[in-house]
């Protein structure tokens, strides 16, 4: 009888926590128009201003997040990322900031080919 409490208490929380880390599109895209992402990344997410910058639209979710954190970290961390402008953006980001970004830039059309 323990063991299955403990599957069913287990099963509950991976199924919370898993719904509650996909983040949130609308909150996302308005995280994003806050924090004037579309300036470099495109109005479309699709259509940098120069070249050097990325194209996010229909990116990996999973991706998305640990490039946000990894700003976040700065370019002296381990798994460091290190742009002046990214960083400056990303630190004053939350957790579920950087979850709903994720999840509403993953959920934009895109011509970039993902590989599986």
């Amino acid at each position: 009888m323990k063991k299955i409490f403990s599957g069913v208490v287990f099963l509950l929380s991976a199924t919370f926590l898993n719904a509650h880390a996909a983040g949130n599109i609308a909150a996302g895209a308005a995280a994003a128009k806050k924090y004037a992402c579309a300036s470099c990344h495109g109005a479309d997410f699709h259509s940098p201003t120069t070249p050097d910058i990325p194209r996010l639209a229909g990116q990996h979710q999973d991706y998305l997040q640990h490039a946000l954190i990894a700003y976040q970290r700065g370019g002296d961390g381990p798994n460091g990322r290190n742009n002046a402008v990214m960083g400056g953006v990303a630190k004053t980001l939350s957790h579920q900031e950087i979850q709903d970004i994720a999840a509403y830039l993953h959920s934009l059309p895109t011509t970039l080919v993902l590989e599986k």
